[in-house]
C-alpha cells in the first residue's frame, strides 16, 4: 500500500469521484433516487454552499398551533414537535432554516406524545393532550472545528428532548402581526442528558424509545430527558458513511471479518486482506469526507456535550452516560470541571485505555467469557428446561448435563462450524449458511442483552438436533439492508441516509492517534495482537480486534486530530460523579470501574459494583442500584462507601413464561 500521506482536502471539497449507478449495482427501481441525491450532495459539497458558516439565520415567519410558534427564533435547538419527518435538514440544503420550518405539522394528532408527564397538572376543557409529556426534535449547530475560529464551517447535532410538562393549550390566538408567541412553558428543574455509547451511539434514537422510561427511572418523572446523535452520527451533520448506500457495505462486510478460528491454516493471509480492506474503508471516508476525520475525537464530542449544556441554559450538566458515553463523560468532567452536576457513568470504561494502540479492543475482553459460562450457560441449567431449551439436552443415559457438561456440548457444536457450515434456508431471505464467525459475532452480542437468552438457547438447542432454521433467522436480522422491503414515501426528496457505521473506528483510532508505532510497520504485531486477544476470549477477542485493526491507517489520512484529551482524570469537580459497573459486563469489565474510582478519588466519585450480567445496569435491572442513581439524580445524595454492593432483581430466563 502506498504510505504517502495525500494531500488533505476541505469536508467542503472533496475529491470527485466516479460512482457506478446504483440501478446497476442493486437492481432496484427505488435507489435510482438515492443516486441522484447523493449526485445532488456531491454537488453542493464541491462548491461549498455559503450555509455551512456560522452565520445569523434568516428565519421564515414561523407556523403556529394551539400550543405555540415552533420553531422559536430565540430557541437555539430550533425545536418543532417530533413527527416522522422532523430530521435536521442537510448541510447541502441552501435553505436549511426554512426547511426546517416547513417540516412543522400544525396538528397535533401527528405529535409525538408520552403518556403522562408524572406531575401535577391541571386539564383543561378541549385540552386532549394536558398531563402528557412532549417530544420536541431539533439541532444545535456548533463549530465543526473548536481549535480554529477562522473555520467558518459548522457541524449540526440532531437532539430530542422529552418534555415531562408537556405543552399547555392557549385560548390565546396569535395576531398576524405577532412573529412568535408562547403559551406559559413549565421548564422542569434539569435536563437529564444521554449519551448511549458506541461510539456510533444514536441518543436521538434512544430518546424516541426511552427518554419517558428514563426520567420516571431516574428522577420520578420529574426530570426532562435530552438525547443527542453525537457530531458524525446519524442524523447529525455530517454524518460518517462511507458507502453511497447500506447494501453495498454489507456486500464486501464478510469477506474481512473471518474469525481466526477460521483460517488458522493461513492467518497472515486473512491478516493482509483485512488489513486492505481497512485501508479502502479509510480511503473511502477521506474522499467523501474530506479532512472530517480530524474533528470526531472523543475531546470534540465532549465540548458538543458543553455546548448543549449552555444551549439548555443550565449551570451544571447532568447526565446518564454510558458505555462509550462514560468515555466522554470522564472526558468532559476533567475539561470542564466546574460544570460537572449529578452526571451517572453506567457501564464504567477507563478512557485513559483508549490511548493505546489497540486499547480500545483488549480493554473489553475481561468478562465475556464469564458472562457466557456463570450466565447464559450457567443460569440456563438453573432456570431448568422448562425455562431454557439447552437444559433440556442430556446425556447417553437421559441425564441432565452440569453446567461444565453442558458448556462442552455446545462448544463442540459451535466449532464443528469452523470446518464444516451448516447449509440453512428461510423463507424470507432463500439459502443461507450458519457459518463460525457469525453465530460467534451474535452470541457476543447476545451477552450484551439478557432478554434475547432465551432465544439463543433455543437456537443453539434447534442447531444441535438439525433444524438450522431458527439460527438463519437470526443471523439474518445482523444485515442492514432488507431489499424486500418497499421504497421510503419520502424518495427522492428526503431519501434514508446510509448508516454511519464508518464513524466508530474513526473515533476509536483518532483517540489512540499518537501511540508508539509497532516496530518494523508491518503487520506482524497486529498478527500477535491478534492471537492473543482471540486466545484470551474466544467470544469477543476477535470482534474486538477488528474495532481497531483499521488504526494502522488512520494517519495516512488525517495525521493529527484537531484536539485529544490527554491529562489525568482527577481534577477536582464541581460535584462528585457516580459510578456504575458490573461483574459481568461483556464490554465494560468491573476492573475499568475500579481503576477509575481509584484516580478520580472519593472526593470525585462513588462506585456501585452491580451484581448482574449484560451491558449496563439496565439490562439485568436493580431497585438497589436504581434507587442510589435516583436519589443522586434527584437530590445530590450518595453513599458514605467508595463501593456498595447492588444484585439484579431477579435471574435469566425465569423473567418470562415457561418455554419463553
Amino acid at each position: 500500500m502506498d504510505k504517502t500521506a495525500p494531500e488533505t482536502p476541505s469536508v467542503l471539497s472533496p475529491r470527485p469521484q466516479k460512482r457506478m449507478s446504483l440501478r446497476a449495482i442493486l437492481g432496484l427501481t427505488c435507489f435510482v433516487f438515492l443516486g441522484a441525491a447523493s449526485l445532488r450532495s456531491n454537488l453542493w459539497r464541491r462548491h461549498g454552499p455559503s450555509h455551512h458558516h456560522l452565520s445569523p439565520p434568516s428565519w421564515p415567519v414561523p407556523s403556529t398551533s394551539p400550543y405555540g410558534t415552533f420553531p422559536n427564533p430565540s430557541d437555539p435547538f430550533h425545536f418543532l414537535p417530533c413527527t416522522s419527518l422532523t430530521v435536521p435538514p442537510s448541510l447541502d440544503d441552501p435553505e436549511p432554516d426554512r426547511s426546517w420550518a416547513g417540516l412543522f405539522d400544525p396538528d397535533p394528532d401527528h405529535w409525538n406524545w408520552g403518556s403522562r408527564t408524572g406531575l401535577e397538572k391541571a386539564s383543561k376543557e378541549g385540552d386532549p393532550y394536558a398531563g402528557r409529556g412532549i417530544y420536541l426534535c431539533g439541532y444545535l449547530t456548533v463549530p465543526l472545528d473548536y481549535t480554529n475560529k477562522s473555520d467558518p464551517r459548522i457541524a449540526r447535532l440532531a437532539v430530542t428532548k422529552f418534555e415531562v410538562a408537556g405543552l399547555e393549550l392557549s385560548s390565546n390566538t396569535p395576531s398576524q402581526s405577532q412573529v412568535s408567541w408562547e403559551p406559559p412553558r413549565h421548564k422542569a428543574p434539569r435536563t437529564i442528558v444521554l449519551e448511549p455509547g458506541g461510539p456510533g451511539g444514536s441518543g436521538t434514537r434512544w430518546a424516541r424509545q426511552a427518554a419517558e422510561a428514563i426520567s420516571r427511572r431516574l428522577s420520578d418523572g420529574q426530570y426532562d430527558v435530552l438525547g443527542w446523535d453525537p457530531r458524525g452520527v446519524n442524523t447529525s451533520q455530517p454524518a460518517v458513511a462511507c458507502y453511497p448506500h447500506d447494501a453495498l457495505r454489507g456486500r464486501w462486510r464478510l469477506l474481512p471479518r473471518q474469525y481466526r478460528e477460521v483460517v488458522a491454516g493461513d492467518p497472515d493471509r486473512q491478516l493482509a486482506l483485512a488489513d486492505a480492506f481497512y485501508s479502502a474503508t479509510f480511503r473511502a471516508c477521506w474522499e467523501r469526507h474530506g479532512d472530517l476525520g480530524r474533528f470526531v475525537s472523543t475531546a470534540f464530542v465532549a465540548r458538543d456535550m458543553e455546548a448543549i449544556r449552555a444551549a439548555l441554559g443550565e449551570d451544571e450538566l447532568t447526565g446518564y452516560l454510558t458505555s462509550y458515553g462514560t468515555g466522554i463523560g470522564q472526558t468532559y468532567a476533567n475539561m470542564f470541571p466546574h460544570r460537572v452536576g449529578r452526571m451517572v457513568l453506567d457501564g464504567t470504561e477507563y478512557v485513559k485505555d483508549h490511548r493505546l494502540l489497540g486499547g480500545f479492543g483488549w480493554t473489553a475482553l475481561d468478562n465475556a467469557t464469564d458472562a457466557w459460562r456463570d450466565g447464559f450457560i450457567g443460569e440456563c441449567v438453573n432456570a431448568g428446561p422448562a425455562h431454557c431449551a439447552l437444559a433440556r439436552l442430556t446425556d447417553g443415559d437421559g441425564r441432565p448435563l452440569s453446567p461444565r457438561e453442558l458448556e462442552d456440548r455446545v462448544g463442540r457444536l459451535i466449532t464443528s462450524l469452523i470446518h464444516r457450515p451448516v447449509p440453512a434456508y428461510t423463507e424470507t431471505t432463500g439459502p443461507s449458511l450458519i457459518t463460525y464467525s457469525a453465530l460467534v459475532q451474535a452470541i457476543y452480542e447476545a451477552m450484551y442483552r439478557v432478554t434475547s437468552w432465551p432465544a439463543l438457547a433455543q437456537l443453539l438447542y434447534e442447531l444441535a438436533g438439525g433444524n438450522s432454521t431458527l439460527a438463519a433467522a437470526f443471523l439474518d436480522e445482523a444485515w442492514e439492508h432488507d431489499p424486500s422491503l418497499p421504497c421510503s414515501p419520502l424518495l427522492p426528496t428526503n431519501p434514508t441516509p446510509p448508516r454511519s457505521d464508518e464513524l466508530s473506528p474513526l473515533v476509536i483510532c483518532a483517540d489512540a492517534y499518537d501511540a508508539p508505532s509497532p516496530p518494523g510497520g508491518g503487520l506482524a504485531w497486529w498478527a500477535s495482537l491478534w492471537a492473543n486477544m482471540t486466545a484470551q476470549n474466544w467470544i469477543a477477542g476477535n470482534a474486538r480486534f477488528f474495532n481497531v485493526l483499521p488504526c494502522r491507517h488512520f494517519t495516512t489520512y488525517w495525521p493529527e486530530p484537531a484536539e485529544v484529551y490527554r491529562g489525568d482524570l482527577n481534577h477536582t469537580l464541581r460535584n462528585p460523579v457516580l459510578l456504575v459497573a458490573q461483574t459481568h459486563d461483556p464490554a465494560t469489565p468491573l476492573r475499568n470501574g475500579r481503576r477509575l474510582l481509584r484516580e478520580m478519588g472519593r472526593r470525585n466519585a462513588r462506585l456501585v459494583v452491580h451484581h448482574g450480567y449484560g451491558h449496563m445496569s439496565s439490562a439485568d435491572p436493580s431497585d438497589c442500584t436504581d434507587g442510589i442513581a435516583r436519589r443522586f439524580i434527584l437530590n445530590g445524595t450518595l453513599p458514605d462507601a467508595e463501593e456498595t454492593k447492588c444484585y439484579a432483581n431477579g435471574k435469566p430466563y425465569l423473567s418470562g413464561p415457561p418455554g419463553a
